[in-house]
Order: C-alpha cells, then structure tokens, then sequence
C-alpha cells in the first residue's frame, strides 16, 4: 500500500497508519518521520508535503526492502531493491521503475551491468553467468539480446548480430590461439550444409573460412 499522505488528519490513522515525526503547518507528514502503514510496511525516511520525497527506507512486509531516493511517492533517482528471493537491484530508478544505469544479481549469482528501461534490460549492458564464468556484452531491447553483440568464454569468443536471445546471421569466433572463424548462425529450417554445428538445438553455425591472426614483429632499429 502506498503512504500518500492525507489532509484529514483525524482520520489519518485508520487510512495511514501510525506515523512519527514532522508536519507541515497543514498537518502534513513533512521532514524526517518514521510510518507504520495498516499493511505492516514501514517507511523511514524524508517527506514533503504529505509525500514520501528525499531519502528513505521502506521495509515491506514479505521481507522486501527499499533505501534510497524518493520523489512524489516513487522510487526516484539512486536506490537499492532487496527482494524476497535474494535478488538485489542497485542503481537508478524513475517514477518506481528501473531505469538508466543499474545492477541486477540474481538468486542463481548470475549479473546484469549496464542500461535499464521502463523496468527491463534496454541499451548496452553486461550479463555474466556466474557457474559457466561466461559473459555476454552488447546491446538489449525490451529485456533481450538483440543486433551487436559478443558472447566471451574463457578462451574464445563469439560477436556478431543477436535476435531474441540467439546469435543470427553473420559472425565470427575469436580464439586465444590466434585465429578466427567466419560464418554464420541459420534458423534450423534452412537446408544444413556439411560440417556445422547445431546450438541448443535450434541454431545451426555455418562456417566459411578460417583466418590466422599474426602479430605484428617488432621493428629492428639500425
């Protein structure tokens, strides 16, 4: 339940709760106050006006737990989210939404590094698998990998272009030995030439040639 504040304050405790600290001269929850809503929740922290506005902590009920700006009411500006299955969300948020630059880890250990947008992964950003060590870096839309982007292992990488979670279309793997392999990911449906490789089962890497990466000698002087 949200603590919005109320003008009529002699009914301010069955609709609010119970609340100590500082009012306005309206009667208003204002400055630094402490609430225990009728849902169990509790918000200390900074208001203005009735609001919750500045900074705060709210503790839900189901274990839940909130500290950081507020505006209006929202979650606005830098905050940490605590959630009940031991995920945690640290970095920016606008009008109760994750958005901007944030961290994510999730109850497996896996993390998010980077863009966020209207409550989802959106821009470019960095998730790491925490029992592989594996990595993706690039580019999300709506939650999702999508265009550039590089999966990175532990002695190769993959780049290339991404729909919907999956490599698509041309790329090429970068191994720590010194080469390269072109190719390309098709959807399965697609007529599957010799020597390719099947990802997950719905993927199917076409290759289309090997390149050798040399370093540069270093130059003699006279």
């Amino acid at each position: 339940m949200s603590d919005r504040g109320s003008d009529d304050i002699d009914d301010e405790h069955s609709k609010l709760g119970e609340y100590e600290g500082g009012r306005n001269e309206a009667g208003e929850r204002h400055g630094v106050g402490k609430a225990l809503l009728p849902n169990g929740d509790i918000y200390e922290g900074a208001y203005q006006n009735g609001k919750r506005h500045g900074h705060g902590a709210y503790h839900f009920k189901n274990w839940a737990r909130y500290v950081g700006d507020y505006a209006q009411n929202k979650k606005h500006g830098q905050g940490t989210f605590s959630y009940p299955d031991g995920s945690k969300y640290e970095g920016s948020w606008v009008e109760d939404l994750r958005e901007g630059h944030g961290v994510y880890t999730y109850p497996n250990g896996d993390t998010y590094d980077g863009e966020w947008q209207h409550h989802l992964r959106h821009g470019q950003g960095t998730y790491h698998y925490k029992d592989t060590g594996a990595k993706y870096k690039g580019t999300w839309v709506d939650g999702n990998m999508e265009l550039a982007g590089e999966y990175i292992y532990s002695n190769h990488r993959y780049q290339g272009n991404f729909v919907n979670n999956r490599p698509l279309g041309p790329g090429k793997y970068v191994f720590d030995i010194g080469c390269e392999q072109h190719g390309e990911y098709h959807k399965p449906e697609e007529e599957r030439p010799e020597e390719t490789l099947a990802l997950e089962g719905t993927l199917t890497w076409i290759p289309k040639g090997v390149i050798s990466l040399t370093s540069l000698a270093p130059v003699k002087e006279n």
